[in-house]
């Protein structure tokens, strides 16, 4: 396994920001699919300054460097579905202008409400106009992916297209199986949103840079643990 210096920069600084903040946490924590995981990451604890401009700064360049690969169609509007998208498309937009104005300046930003609003402006959604727009799609996590699919049809019903998502976290982790015996193999959440879409999905991190990042940072039971949990649960993608 790679050394903790092999990871760019801004990973290693992500997963150092996470773990003095408290988002990144290693123990025993039980996940809506009962599994019972040896760690936990929550983005809704990045509310202060200094830990949202680790996160900004981290999607950021993320997004920058899958402009060169993945992202290489660009893309005109950062979407952040509700709620928590919502702060996380706002901190990288801006943070996208600050890093290359040239480049970002004029990227649009917008959302969604969970209720369409029935006075004032009206209308479910907040922001750029989607329509004929190239949209990227800002979330922390895919977990079964049902949000993600809202999302995208939502833009889609708007007249938008969908070039990508990018999130905070890829746990690398196969889907239940529909008749729960978790010892069959099952592709992830976000191979099954790839394939189904046909579009990318990118993390700023993986369970993999994790891995990396962690060492000598924390127990090594901590990281025996979280290794076994990998290879129990990797999706067959």
């Amino acid at each position: 396994m790679s050394s903790p210096s092999s990871l760019p920069g801004y990973k290693a600084d992500f997963i150092a920001a996470s773990i003095s903040g408290g988002i990144l946490k290693f123990g025993s924590f039980e996940l809506k699919s009962k599994r019972i995981s040896p760690y936990f990451f929550n983005t809704g604890l990045f509310y202060t300054g200094k830990l949202q401009r680790a996160l900004a700064t981290a999607y950021a360049q993320t997004i920058i460097d899958a402009e060169k690969g993945a992202l290489s169609g660009g893309f005109d509007v950062l979407f952040g579905p509700a709620y928590k998208g919502i702060p996380l498309a706002a901190v990288t937009n801006l943070q996208l202008a600050a890093i290359d104005p040239s480049r970002y300046d004029d990227v649009g930003f917008a959302f969604d409400r969970k209720e369409a609003k029935d006075h004032g402006e009206g209308g479910s959604f907040v922001g750029a106009p989607l329509k004929g727009k190239r949209v990227l799609i800002i979330d922390d996590v895919v977990s079964a992916g049902t949000a993600k699919r809202e999302a995208i049809d939502k833009i889609r019903a708007q007249g938008g297209v969908v070039v990508g998502i990018v999130i905070a976290l890829d746990r690398m982790e196969k889907l239940p199986s529909p008749d729960g015996d978790d010892g069959k193999p099952m592709p992830s959440a976000i191979g099954s949103l790839r394939k189904e879409y046909g579009i990318p999905i990118i993390a700023v991190i993986t369970l993999e840079d994790i891995l990396q990042g962690i060492r000598g940072v924390i127990s090594e039971g901590d990281i025996k643990n979280t290794e076994a949990y990998r290879e129990q649960y990797k999706p067959s993608d």
